[in-house]
């Protein structure tokens, strides 16, 4: 092998996990982001967050698709709270190696289905530890009461609801199994990582005529 070709193939394997990484699904409509959209909670509100999920999907070769955080935030002046359920479409949802995660909201929020093995990231990876995901939601998927979304995800301070990626943790909390509403956290990022969280989000690719903001 000549010399040029060592150095771009260890360029690969070393610095950017292998040139030749496997895309993404075709059918894959859900993800844990893999890295943090911002600085903890302060992310840029939904549309920032949003952002996110749009790249990071691009990135593992989905391209048709709008994509949205699971995120709720609550009300304001003139503007009404949204709740993550209303952002992410009908379903069904698929992870990056096509395997179903919930054929529709119902099931997505009552069944509970998600888990360790099917709530992987874009790369197809597993969180692992870092099981806390931001949501600012209830069980159900609505908007969880009080300070929860770290002022509407603009802010370190403030709390954050967050679910279990794996639906366990460490810390137990009062809904330890829930993957989206399983307890309070702090909106700093050393606050989340304290608890096994490091700013990830939900991501769903919901239909551009959903009329979610």
């Amino acid at each position: 092998m000549r010399p040029s070709v060592v150095v771009v193939s260890l360029f690969c394997a070393v610095i950017i996990g292998g040139c030749g990484s496997p895309q993404a699904d075709e059918k894959m409509s859900f993800f844990v982001t893999s890295i943090p959209a911002g600085e903890g909670g302060a992310i840029g509100g939904l549309a920032g967050a949003d952002r996110q999920c749009q790249a990071l999907a691009k990135a593992a070769g989905s391209t048709k698709r709008i994509w949205r955080a699971y995120l709720s935030v609550t009300a304001e002046p003139g503007e009404s709270a949204v709740h993550a359920r209303d952002r992410i479409g009908a379903g069904p949802w698929f992870n990056v190696h096509g395997v179903q995660i919930a054929a529709n909201l119902d099931e997505l929020h009552i069944a509970n289905t998600l888990g360790d093995a099917t709530s992987l990231d874009e790369r197809g990876q597993s969180p692992g530890y870092w099981h806390d995901v931001m949501t600012g939601s209830n069980p159900d998927g609505t908007v969880a009461t009080g300070d929860m979304t770290c002022h509407n995800w603009t802010s370190t301070s403030g709390h954050a609801m967050v679910g279990h990626s794996n639906k366990a943790g460490h810390d137990g909390g009062a809904r330890a199994t829930s993957w989206n509403s399983a307890h309070a956290s702090g909106c700093t990022l050393a606050a989340l990582q304290a608890n096994g969280g490091n700013g990830r989000l939900y991501c769903f690719a919901a239909d551009s005529g959903s009329g979610a903001r």
